[in-house]
């Protein structure tokens, strides 16, 4: 129980940190759609995680 309640507060500062990181590297390293797709990929993967992982009421 306590792992989960670590992934649910971890997701969002996960997100918020990550993508604003990897995808300006990506840009300056690699292309620009390479940052594109990056960004795109890693938007969704973490939303999917995000909703995967929220607390809905009336769950046990």
């Amino acid at each position: 129980m306590g792992s989960k309640r670590a992934l649910i507060a971890f997701t969002p500062l996960a997100g918020a940190v990550i993508l604003p990181v990897v995808v300006p590297l990506m840009m300056s390293k690699v292309s620009l759609t390479a940052s594109l797709l990056t960004a795109v990929v890693l938007a969704s993967a973490w939303f999917v995680l995000m909703l995967r992982s929220a607390e809905m009421p009336g769950h046990d």
